[in-house]
């Protein structure tokens, strides 16, 4: 597909130019592609470029902030089956979270070069599902074994991959279906907050002893949580199947939190993952309810919402 503007916001876009004004902000990005159904997004805050992965053959996409179309990045590849959740750092090194291939890719950004490629223990099943990246660490969730892997990083290289956590026996119990999914840090890395899907529960996990407590909302759950982020004490959640966004206000020790009002928009075809830019979500639409019939609302997209 050409890079193109939609009629509309190309239009807004010239009026605005010719009149000395400020662009209007993209609020929709596209992908090429009639099968995309993306999932993950990456994007570092400070940075113009984002990054989405397509779940049916692993494409990545590049998007820059303020233009409206992305480009292929990474063509699909048969060694990168599909593609979930993904994370950037600081070094331009971009994590993708492979799925039921029970894999991890690392490319460097700047060359598209494979730095690395990880493979978990070998499994009935697996579904390696999101990332979060601490100062020393990429986290990685799985949907269908009880297991929280990790990779160790520095500035200037990897480790190599480690079950890290199992939690049998904790205060997270797995159960048939999705469970964990996304996952988030805070800055110092002290804590890991994940979401269970298929129950709504959110957990904290403390990284110095792998601690995991059940974060207490006061009865509410957030079913259907897929991908999440943390700013500051609210936690933003994503829960696919309602179309809906929820923001959770923590506490200072992230222990217990309170769910506030939902918010959508009308761009959101099932949502997934968020990522931040600035004072806006960019949302990842996957429209995973159209797979079965394979009629899905072309483009793919990724939306640019707002802050409530």
């Amino acid at each position: 597909m050409p890079r193109f503007l939609t009629a509309a916001l190309l239009a807004m876009t010239l009026a605005s130019c010719s009149t000395g004004q400020t662009p209007v902000t993209v609020t929709s990005y596209t992908l090429a592609g009639n099968a995309v159904y993306p999932e993950g997004i990456a994007h570092q805050n400070g940075s113009s470029a984002f990054y989405v992965g397509s779940t049916t053959d692993g494409t990545i996409y590049k998007g820059t902030l303020g233009t409206a179309a992305t480009d292929v990045f990474l063509a699909a590849d048969a060694a990168r089956p599909t593609a979930i959740g993904m994370k950037v750092d600081a070094q331009g090194r971009l994590y993708i979270a492979g799925g039921d291939s029970g894999k991890v890719f690392v490319y460097d950004t700047s060359t598209k070069a494979l730095i690395r490629s990880f493979d978990t223990p070998a499994v009935a099943a697996t579904f390696l599902n999101d990332i979060t990246l601490t100062p020393d660490a990429a986290y990685i969730t799985d949907s269908q074994r009880p297991i929280l892997f990790r990779i160790a990083r520095t500035s200037t290289g990897l480790g190599t991959l480690e079950s890290w956590l199992d939690f049998t026996g904790t205060a997270l119990t797995y159960t048939m279906g999705f469970n964990l999914n996304g996952i988030a840090s805070t800055p110092d890395g002290k804590y890991l907050i994940v979401v269970q899907s298929n129950t709504g529960k959110l957990f904290r996990i403390t990284t110095a002893d792998k601690t995991v407590t059940e974060i207490n909302l006061g009865g509410a759950t957030v079913t259907n949580g897929d991908g999440i982020l943390l700013s500051g004490q609210t936690l933003y959640v994503v829960r696919n199947q309602n179309t809906v966004i929820v923001p959770v206000t923590l506490s200072a020790d992230f222990a217990s939190g309170t769910v506030g009002t939902s918010f959508a928009d009308t761009s959101l075809r099932y949502p997934t993952t968020i990522a931040q830019e600035g004072d806006r979500l960019l949302v990842v639409n996957s429209q995973f309810d159209m797979r079965s019939t394979m009629n899905p609302e072309l483009p793919f997209t990724v939306s640019s919402v707002a802050l409530p």
